[in-house]
């Protein structure tokens, strides 16, 4: 519209709209429910790689038991004499026993085999190791009549915490005990039981 000055008068301009946005408040919230969720999700990855962790080192220390037992077997099936101790000071044993522990003493063939526990001579290995003392086994797999060897076979047994019983006739019953830390928990306890037949 022209008024008689020559201005316009009455024109109305379309009101602009306010840019769609959020606001401050708004960004901090969705921010700090976005720092939870990443918070939670990492807790749970960390803790489904400590399970796994915990997985993979019980199946390495049985996979190291069930190795051990079934060398003591083979040695077992080749005796000729079995006895649970080699002696007061372990006289019959091949090797110098250092204070370990006769659990089990077996004649053979090739030699006398004596499984002893106790502390280990060296530092590397975890709590009471359970050591053979015994022939060589050749390229072939098969023993040697050379020198015996003293060998540990497991590490991280409890105190006790392996016995070799007769089981009845013609039965022999092997039972191995490891206490392994656990950080922040208290350590786990994994037993192996076997029943070897004597010969």
């Amino acid at each position: 519209m022209v008024g008689h000055g020559g201005g316009l008068r009455g024109c109305r301009l379309p009101c602009r709209r306010q840019a769609a946005g959020f606001s401050l408040p708004e960004l901090l919230l969705a921010f700090g429910l976005g720092l939870g969720l990443c918070g939670l999700m990492l807790q749970s990855v960390l803790a489904e790689g400590q399970n796994g962790q915990r997985l993979a080192r019980l199946l390495r220390e049985r996979q190291a038991a069930g190795r051990a037992l079934a060398l003591l077997r083979s040695d077992l099936q080749r005796a000729t004499e079995v006895a649970s101790s080699a002696g007061p000071a372990g006289e019959a044993a091949a090797c110098t026993l250092a204070g370990r522990a006769v659990v089990l003493h077996l004649q053979t063939a090739e030699g006398p085999i004596t499984y002893s526990i106790g502390k280990p001579a060296e530092p590397i290995w975890r709590g009471q190791v359970l050591m053979r003392c015994g022939p060589a086994f050749g390229l072939d797999g098969s023993p040697s009549q050379g020198q015996a060897l003293n060998r540990v076979l497991l590490d991280g047994l409890a105190s006790g915490g392996a016995l070799a019983l007769q089981q009845g006739p013609g039965t022999l019953r092997v039972e191995l005990r490891q206490q392994l830390p656990v950080p922040g928990q208290p350590s786990q306890v994994l037993t192996h039981q076997r029943l070897l037949p004597m010969p």
